[in-house]
């Protein structure tokens, strides 16, 4: 009897933990996706100026528009784009019509392209301000030779294009043409994966309810 009430109250602790695990994920999921909601409105919202300080924790995603020179000189951001294969993003200097200096992410290039991006006059870019998470441990050095990188390092681009450390990925650029397709910023790249978490959880709670059920049987036909 004793061993009995020990694996009942095992199999009712345990389904508790995992089905309480799984409900904090259901919770999770809500919260992520009222963050994501905020972001889109964030990202399609009315373009503004500027900021004078922009900053990641205020900032990012921030839809603005900004008018200037775009340069002739680039560096290549090494990526792969689903349905169109290898290709770079074209990272740029914006000197704004203020006399400011930011990054600007022009947009999508196929490797094959042969195409030189261009400089860019009296142009008006419209986008998002956007600080990607994109450096590891594992990132390699930027090739300086042939000008191709392999991630958004903002602080080293900003160095390296002599621009704040802001980045601007264009939307739409008007007034220029460009040899690029603008990508814009969206949430599809931000993981949430809550659902299957929760999933996850109310399956091993299935299963220890499953093993729970099996003991139980055990014990009654041991103790028959």
């Amino acid at each position: 009897m004793k061993s009995y009430i020990a694996a009942l109250v095992l199999g009712i602790g345990g389904i508790a933990i995992l089905l309480s695990l799984g409900f904090w994920q259901v919770q999770r999921l809500e919260w992520k996706q009222g963050v994501l909601a905020e972001i889109d409105a964030r990202i399609a919202d009315a373009p503004q100026p500027l900021p004078a300080a922009p900053d990641a924790a205020n900032h990012r995603y921030l839809a603005v528009e900004a008018a200037g020179d775009v340069s002739k000189e680039y560096r290549r951001i090494l990526m792969s784009l689903k349905g169109r294969g290898p290709g770079y993003r074209i990272i740029s200097a914006l000197e704004t019509t203020e006399g400011r200096r930011i990054l600007v992410d022009r947009g999508f290039q196929p490797v094959y392209s042969a195409a030189i991006p261009p400089e860019l006059k009296d142009v008006t870019i419209r986008g998002n301000l956007h600080w990607p998470d994109e450096v590891d441990n594992w990132t390699p050095e930027p090739d300086r030779a042939e000008g191709i990188w392999f991630a958004r390092d903002i602080p080293a681009l900003a160095k390296e294009l002599k621009t704040e450390e802001v980045l601007l990925v264009a939307r739409d650029i008007s007034g220029g043409l460009d040899v690029t397709d603008p990508l814009p910023v969206d949430s599809s790249t931000i993981p949430n994966d809550h659902l299957q978490y929760a999933v996850t959880w109310f399956g091993l709670a299935l299963v220890w309810l499953g093993m729970t059920l099996f003991l139980l049987w055990r014990i009654r036909q041991r103790t028959a």
